[in-house]
């Protein structure tokens, strides 16, 4: 994992630098969103990966799914990520090109993991506690996860807050062994 992410940052940085150059950030994300997709079909990365299929033949198929959404440069970009056999690192760079684009725009993505569905304003509340914790608006996933029989856990980038009923009875058995 540690190595997609690697080889798939500096095309994601390459593509954001080039995308706020010309002001062109919404039409890249919906491009390269575009683009992920059709790598993650199955039957496009059974002809993306067929070596019988040239270059030039995946290119078409690609530029021709993806339509108006592209530009000169997207098609440049297409073309040179089949040169160097990273087409498949698509869904790679487009996560790697919104967290970019999110950072510029004070923007955090996070997951809540909760015991039970959370009402709307539980997670109004919930979001305007982080916004206001972490100094950027706050995006939240929300998932129900039955197993943390009450509470909730928040992961935030590399921050995990866990006030769930699991997370308490695990640290409470953590300091009773110690």
């Amino acid at each position: 994992m540690a190595e997609i992410i690697t080889v798939a940052r500096p095309y994601a940085e390459a593509v954001y630098s080039l995308a706020t150059e010309g002001k062109r950030l919404d039409s890249w994300s919906e491009a390269l969103a575009w683009l992920a997709a059709m790598v993650n079909n199955p039957d496009v990365a059974e002809v993306v990966t067929n070596p019988k299929h040239t270059a030039q033949e995946v290119e078409a198929l690609m530029l021709d799914v993806l339509g108006e959404r592209g530009g000169e440069d997207v098609k440049r970009f297409v073309a040179t990520l089949i040169e160097n056999n990273r087409l498949l690192l698509l869904p790679e760079i487009a996560r790697q090109f919104e967290l970019l684009k999110a950072e510029a725009e004070g923007v955090v993505d996070g997951v809540v993991e909760s015991a039970f569905p959370m009402s709307d304003d539980q997670l109004t509340e919930l979001t305007a506690t982080l916004s206001r914790k972490y100094g950027k608006t706050v995006r939240l996933e929300v998932h129900v996860d039955a197993d943390l029989i009450g509470g909730v856990r928040v992961l935030i980038g590399d921050d995990v807050i866990d006030t769930s009923v699991r997370g308490k009875l695990h640290a409470m058995a953590a300091s009773l062994k110690n």
